[in-house]
């Protein structure tokens, strides 16, 4: 009997050891997209490539103590209402750390401002790309790492100059991101001397917009600027601007660079249209994503796909350096990308990274898309293509300046 009660005795001190050892928590960060939507089609790609970076994390070692980095994927369907309440769900339900996405730069521009800047929590859009963005007061929580439209849209002036277009006619989604993008365009596209015989905003999601089309062809232009989604509204007014032969040629911002029009229309169609992208520069950063992304069954040249990877990767690191205190994850996000003399560390190199911060040392993040050196207002310069539709998809027509 003695012998019983030693060993019973013997269990519950065994037992009351393990209870006051803590389980590791898995570390959450949200990941919110365009799931549903205008950019529906797109967002699988900026996920995939976003998870496969959190894969990374959880294979060389995991976070912080071992701990498992886990996605909270919403969907913010780019629109302001959906973006604030995936956000809310993440910041006050899951609680979540940080935040990656969302996509589309209205439903950032409202989870930011009803959500995370209120909670303090840090947030990274690779694609919310509205020049609004940098003017959010949010306390130095927002970032992303693709370039403002104010870029995309002068620089897409000017390639549209130098390769001879002359009269052009706009027209934009009614929204931040059409917005922004086609005031940037026209500001620039006036001022080196190219006409534009029509502006006009439209709403989104309509059956036809022969209307909006028959109006801006009055102007005479053979082009038509297109600054809306390729899966969206954007796609039935292209559709509709080639069966009613409105304009010659079209041309496109990145939100057109969709597969959806060479789905729908046939790349036949295509042969006057273009579109502008951000493109990562090539690097020894861009190729190391590139083979990973290939190797995961990904398409490395998916629009958005290196800014996504960028964008998990970062708010990753930013987590690790801040100890997993989600108060200072958004300042930790400087201390990792553009720090001078920090050690280089390239997508892929979670190991690495992890043992140089518990040193002390500081690192210095090397994107896919570039080396996301974030100004004051959390914004980073970029690299531009203009895209072309080839047998095989978008192909690179030249580079933006």
């Amino acid at each position: 009997m003695t012998h019983k009660l030693l060993a019973l005795a013997g269990s519950l001190l065994a037992a009351t050891a393990l209870a006051s050892v803590p389980a590791k928590a898995d570390v959450k960060i949200g990941l919110l997209g365009g799931i549903s939507g205008p950019i529906a089609a797109m967002a699988p790609a900026m996920i995939d490539s976003a998870q496969m970076a959190i894969a990374e994390v959880n294979e060389q070692g995991g976070i912080l103590a071992g701990e498992k980095l886990v996605p909270v994927i919403g969907d913010s369907a780019c629109n302001p209402q959906n973006g604030t309440d995936a956000a809310t769900k993440a910041v006050n339900i899951d609680g979540v750390v940080g935040i990656v996405g969302p996509h589309c730069s209205g439903a950032v521009i409202a989870a930011a401002n009803s959500v995370t800047i209120p909670a303090g929590i840090a947030l990274i859009t690779p694609s919310g790309t509205s020049p609004e963005i940098t003017s959010l007061k949010d306390n130095d929580t927002v970032f992303r790492t693709v370039p403002s439209d104010d870029f995309q849209g002068r620089a897409l002036a000017r390639t549209l100059k130098e390769q001879g277009y002359g009269k052009v006619a706009v027209a934009y989604l009614n929204n931040d991101y059409g917005s922004g993008l086609a005031n940037a365009f026209k500001a620039e596209y006036e001022t080196i001397g190219g006409e534009i015989a029509g502006f006009a905003a439209h709403e989104g999601e309509k059956a036809s917009y022969r209307s909006n089309l028959a109006e801006l062809a009055k102007g005479g232009a053979d082009t038509l600027v297109i600054f809306d989604y390729g899966d969206g509204s954007g796609l039935t007014m292209l559709r509709e601007a080639l069966e009613n032969g409105f304009f010659e040629k079209f041309v496109g911002g990145d939100g057109m660079k969709s597969d959806a029009p060479i789905r729908e229309l046939g790349a036949g169609n295509l042969a006057t249209f273009v579109a502008s992208s951000p493109v990562g520069e090539k690097s020894a950063a861009l190729e190391a994503f590139n083979a990973a992304f290939k190797a995961k069954g990904g398409d490395p040249d998916a629009i958005f796909v290196t800014t996504s990877y960028d964008a998990a990767f970062l708010m990753a690191l930013a987590i690790e350096k801040a100890g997993g205190d989600k108060t200072k994850v958004a300042a930790a996000i400087r201390q990792v990308a553009g720090a001078e003399g920090g050690e280089p560390i390239l997508p892929g190199e979670w190991k690495k990274a992890k043992e140089l911060i518990a040193a002390g040392k500081a690192i210095d993040y090397q994107g896919a898309a570039g080396e996301h050196s974030f100004d004051a207002a959390g914004d980073v310069p970029g690299a531009y293509s203009l895209f072309k539709v080839g047998a095989n998809g978008f192909e690179v027509l030249t580079e933006m300046k």
